[in-house]
């Protein structure tokens, strides 16, 4: 039974069309998953779901009341989760509770008893005298969706809510949601995660406001039987021969699979010959085909491997330091709250370095020590040779940071803040016309030059951060969640970007929640509770575990044997 039907709805901005002649039905008591690239209408469609948005033509009914007219009747029936949810920040987790409580209205004698079930539901009843702003990101995700749960919803709509959140959190997100359609609640689940749309009853692709998919999830996948293969044994040089790969006219995808490498083409007897990729003591082997595959083959996803970035970076200045980030013994303490505890790794030159854990595990804060934000309650934290909370401004003109908060000037526009970070990192005149314009070629933003950068699509202002961070060409860079959020195609723009940019030379270290991008780094740390409780590289880390274990499955049982000891 429809509990959403769209008919040939259109929604256009300013030079922008987001949804365009879409008709859809949603059936009742289903997880519906919506997902497609950025600005490809998810967050538009599911606004004009909730009555905020009016469309410009068509027919849109939900729960049986028309849209626009019937928009209170429907808002009084839905439970709605923004991409930025509206938390108090410097309201306790119970004071939330009971401001959404008294803001739906519901009677002063029944909100204890919603509360606290809801406080058991996303299992947070140990922790409601904690302010909003200290709580990790997973716990804010689970009282953002208790608080959008406090008038129980017939629909629940959900935009992204498993951004940021860490492979543990989302799981406890998951199972949440789940156990609301044995509650006949129905859900719309907008997600950037594909591993998420696949477990979803169904999915609508969107695409530039269209729909190129809706169905069941192992549909999509099935398109693509066949046409994906591994290549594994000795490979030398994991980043070189994917770029060769991806050259090859036939090979349409492709992505490093820890000590392997995963390649999409549409019959085995198209792949490279092996010699072409350097890659002589290896086979291919076919593998099952995932959802991922699907979605990057209907957005007809080509990359060849290149980096525009890259490529316009000079030669970047050699180093005197065998290590070009350490860190010894690093702690910081919080009054009584130790976010990093001992911590000690170092990273070589042209090495890209994982650094993976849990929300409020403490990575955040030991980038801020490695980055001079932040001074170390005791031990040291060296770029370069040097102390960056007591060096010079030459020695920070040679680090790149982007921070996991999206940090550039949100009321000057994409150009303004380009120029703005020119000057910062010392770039003048001729040097620093050309980089900007680079800049916007390169990240494809000359559309949102002249647009406020808070208005940018997620994807887009990633985009910009990142092009801020190393307009500069640093020869240290520090990427704090850069893919958050962001769809798989851009995800494997800025991976080619990051590949190409350490064979120049650069130093990378990242931080990231998509574990399949644990897999392409050099090495990884594993930090939980402040502590590194493992570093080794992805496959030996995976080994540990279970040879056939996934990277995700690996970071969930080194938690578990960390808490278990």
């Amino acid at each position: 039974m429809p509990i959403i039907t769209a008919r040939n709805i259109s929604k256009s901005f300013v030079n922008n069309t987001a949804i365009c002649n879409l008709n859809l039905v949603i059936n009742k008591g289903k997880i519906t998953g919506l997902v497609g690239p950025d600005g490809a209408g998810k967050t538009t469609l599911i606004r004009l779901i909730t009555g905020l948005l009016d469309s410009d033509e068509g027919e849109l009914k939900v729960l049986d009341y028309t849209l626009p007219k019937e928009a209170k009747k429907v808002q009084e029936e839905i439970g709605y989760m923004p991409q930025k949810f509206g938390l108090y920040e410097d309201l306790t987790v119970l004071e939330n509770l009971k401001l959404y409580a008294n803001l739906q209205s519901i009677e002063k004698s029944k909100q204890q008893n919603r509360i606290q079930q809801l406080l058991e539901f996303i299992n947070l009843k140990d922790f409601t005298s904690f302010l909003a702003k200290d709580l990790s990101g997973g716990m804010k995700q689970k009282l953002g969706l208790a608080c959008a749960l406090i008038k129980k919803p017939k629909l629940l709509l959900l935009d992204e809510p498993g951004v940021g959140v860490d492979p543990i959190s989302r799981k406890e997100l998951w199972a949440i949601v789940n156990s609301l359609i044995q509650d006949n609640v129905s859900v719309v689940w907008s997600t950037a995660y594909l591993d998420e749309a696949a477990l979803c009853d169904e999915v609508v692709l969107l695409n530039e406001g269209k729909i190129l998919f809706n169905g069941i999830p192992a549909d999509l996948s099935k398109t693509m039987d066949g046409k994906v293969f591994k290549l594994v044994g000795n490979i030398k040089d994991r980043r070189k021969t994917l770029r060769l790969a991806l050259k090859n006219d036939n090979v349409k995808d492709g992505v490093i699979l820890g000590d392997s490498i995963k390649l999409t083409c549409k019959d085995k007897s198209l792949l490279p010959n092996l010699n072409d990729i350097e890659a002589e003591n290896c086979r291919y082997e076919n593998i099952k085909a995932n959802f991922e595959d699907g979605f990057m083959n209907i957005l007809n996803g080509n990359f060849n491997g290149e980096s525009k970035l890259a490529q316009q970076i000079g030669t970047l200045e050699e180093s005197k330091e065998k290590y070009l980030i350490e860190a010894s013994n690093l702690t910081k303490k919080f009054g009584s709250f130790i976010a990093t505890n001992n911590v000690n790794f170092k990273i070589k030159r042209g090495e890209i370095f994982g650094f993976l854990g849990p929300n409020g595990a403490g990575k955040s804060t030991t980038f801020k020590m490695l980055c001079g934000l932040m001074k170390p309650t005791s031990g040291t934290a060296e770029v370069l040779g040097m102390n960056l909370e007591k060096s010079s401004y030459k020695a920070r003109k040679k680090i790149g940071y982007m921070s996991q908060k999206f940090s550039l000037y949100g009321d000057i526009s994409v150009y303004e803040n380009l120029k703005f970070f020119a000057g910062v990192y010392g770039l003048r005149g001729k040097s620093k016309t050309e980089k900007i314009e680079n800049m916007i070629k390169i990240f494809e933003l000359e559309k949102y030059r002249k647009i406020a950068s808070k208005t940018l699509p997620l994807g887009y202002k990633q985009r910009l951060s990142l092009a801020c961070a190393v307009m500069h060409d640093p020869v240290v860079l520090f990427l704090d969640e850069p893919t958050s959020g962001i769809d798989p195609q851009t995800r494997r723009e800025f991976w080619n970007h990051i590949y190409a940019m350490v064979q120049k030379g650069m130093t990378i270290m990242v931080t990231t929640h998509f574990m399949d991008e644990a897999e392409y780094c050099d090495r990884i740390a594993l930090i939980y509770k402040g502590k590194a409780i493992a570093l080794d590289t992805p496959h030996n880390l995976i080994q540990k575990v279970s040879q056939n274990a996934t990277m995700e499955e690996t970071f969930i049982e080194l938690i578990k044997r960390e808490d278990n000891a």
